[in-house]
């Protein structure tokens, strides 16, 4: 009694296999850019246009970072450049398995005075506009 072989497709079998390796620090990141949705849902009333902030960066992309099995970290470090203070943001996308990462920096520069503000918060709205645009970068944020 001869035995019958049924024909399998390469397709077929590949449906059914799971991934078994774990995925890099950059197919996570690239799965996040994708994902991320972060309108420009604020409104500046004096010039006219739309804008997103940091904060409204960091509620979309902290879902995606749990669901994708990574932690981001965003730092900063007053540095001085040629006699003018900067602020110099830094955020990391962490790989909870491994530990590798994937950072982007962005540097802001103090304004000297800025009418209505102390200088403490001169130095926050210079931190948060660094952060925003390191986000921008790491994610592959556009302005649309």
């Amino acid at each position: 009694m001869a035995a019958s072989v049924e024909s399998i497709k390469f397709d077929e079998i590949a449906k059914e296999v799971t991934r078994v390796t774990p995925k890099t620090i950059y197919e996570k990141l690239s799965l996040i850019q994708l994902e991320l949705k972060a309108p420009k849902s604020q409104f500046n009333k004096f010039g006219n246009y739309y804008y997103r902030s940091c904060e409204d960066i960091l509620e979309a992309v902290k879902p995606l970072c749990n669901k994708h099995e990574a932690t981001l970290m965003i730092g900063d470090e007053i540095v001085c450049i040629e006699g003018r203070h900067y602020v110099k943001a830094t955020a990391v996308l962490i790989d909870w398995e491994t530990g590798k990462n994937v950072r982007n920096v962005a540097y802001a520069r103090e304004s000297a005075t800025k009418k209505g503000m102390d200088d403490s918060q001169v130095t926050g709205s210079t931190s948060t506009y660094a952060r925003k645009y390191a986000l921008n970068g790491l994610f592959n944020i556009d302005d649309t």
